[in-house]
């Protein structure tokens, strides 16, 4: 991990250039929409009446269940176009690209939507291999790459991507979260791990052997895997032998359903099953057989649409009819769908709060977000960055999975209070 501290210098130097206008290096114009300080900022891509988005997704290869996001995403700015008028008064249209889980193809397209589509913005990249292949370029061209689909700590703690920043709670701070939940229910817990061998798997299984440190909780078997095997099943048979009481489940949703479905054969270990965050989706689980789930943790963050605790919510109530007059024949209750909704909600807030309508004053209004409350997202749980603190969620509250949904326990967990400011 990169120094934190490093951070606040040079953003405050980077807002400084900003008041002052910066130069528009994307090709647009500031006209009438960036006037006084926003004066020589960059404006591709934004008008008085529009904005255009690109996000970079896996609708196609190993990773393609998260192409249920960008139909949250659509819905959402579908809705606001068509009865709030837009981000004020501006229609956004959201260009999606498939990038098959593929660094190189992640690339390809994020050069396709700079330059060829011209977008303000790229909201949404997801992954952590597409978005660390993708992060020099757009910060060399200055386009803001907002909201990045990927949890890894080093979209907040590297203080020389500036353009670049996370949503969801970072990799280490949902490893902190399970080891404090080990810590107190199985203070002796020895452990095994499965993980993807890249900077998303390598950055979770760090922060939790971190997290571990001066406990009697201990890592006793590691397996990785790579995002092109076809299966895990040699992985969790070698884990198996281990005979570990906890078994930490650090996948994607492809892998994380393979995993789910290889503990439930093996009958003769019988693990605490704990699944990341990014692979405890409903559509993971249900290939699986609920009945070989049941009693498997996670933790989450935002609204989930299978749990009647929100059933007469406001918000989970709007969204369930924007998305079925927005996405018709999109299930409602696939949280990917809820994700989008909350991240497209999240990036509404944020483009309001602008100082200024350009790509600084995006860049800017990420990094000065102050509790800010999104509906979709768990009671609780707000936005919060600042100059040096690049992580807009970093509070969890832990679930389990019982009958044929997840159900929330225990309070959110604040990891911010509860262990320290995440730094190098």
């Amino acid at each position: 991990m990169r120094r934190v501290s490093a951070i606040g210098g040079a953003a405050l130097l980077l807002l400084a250039v900003a008041a002052c206008g910066g130069r528009d290096s994307g090709g647009g114009t500031t006209g009438t929409a960036a006037t006084g300080q926003c004066q020589g900022q960059q404006t591709t891509g934004i008008t008085d009446t529009s904005i255009k988005l690109g996000g970079i997704y896996p609708l196609s290869g190993p990773a393609s269940a998260y192409g249920d996001i960008p139909k949250g995403i659509k819905a959402y700015f579908d809705y606001i176009n068509a009865e709030k008028n837009g981000i004020g008064g501006r229609k956004v249209e959201f260009v999606v690209r498939d990038d098959g889980y593929q660094p190189p193809k992640a690339v390809e397209e994020a050069r396709r939507l700079v330059e060829q589509e011209q977008v303000f913005a790229l909201f949404q990249t997801l992954g952590t291999p597409s978005t660390a292949a993708t992060w020099d370029y757009t910060n060399q061209r200055k386009v803001p790459q907002i909201f990045v689909a990927t949890g890894a700590s080093q979209w907040g703690t590297d203080a020389a991507h500036p353009w670049t920043i996370g949503w969801q709670p970072n990799y280490i701070s949902e490893a902190r979260v399970y080891a404090a939940y080990l810590k107190k229910e199985q203070p002796q817990a020895k452990v095994a791990v499965l993980y993807q061998n890249d900077d998303f798997g390598k950055d979770l299984l760090g922060g939790f052997k971190r997290a571990i440190e001066g406990t009697q909780v201990q890592v006793v078997a590691e397996q990785s895997y790579e995002v092109t095997d076809p299966s895990v099943d040699p992985q969790m048979r070698n884990l198996a032998e281990s005979e570990a009481d906890v078994f930490l489940n650090v996948t994607t949703p492809k892998f994380g359903s393979q995993a789910l479905a290889a503990d439930a054969k093996n009958t003769k270990w019988n693990p605490l099953h704990i699944v990341n965050n990014v692979a405890a989706s409903i559509t993971v689980l249900k290939p699986v057989g609920f009945e070989n789930v049941q009693g498997v943790v996670s933790s989450t963050y935002y609204k989930d649409p299978n749990d009647p605790t929100w059933e007469s919510d406001p918000e989970m109530v709007l969204y369930k009819e924007k998305m079925k007059q927005y996405a018709p024949g999109a299930d409602v209750n696939v949280p990917y769908h809820t994700f989008g909704w909350a991240v497209a909600s999240s990036f509404h807030k944020a483009m309001e709060a602008a100082p200024c309508p350009t790509r600084e004053g995006l860049r800017d209004s990420v990094r000065n977000l102050k509790g800010v409350k999104v509906d979709m997202l768990l009671p609780g749980v707000t936005l919060d960055t600042a100059a040096d603190d690049g992580f807009p969620i970093e509070s969890m509250q832990l679930m389990e999975f019982k009958g044929e949904r997840w159900e929330l326990f225990g309070e959110v967990v604040d990891t911010r209070a509860e262990f320290g400011p995440l730094t190098g």
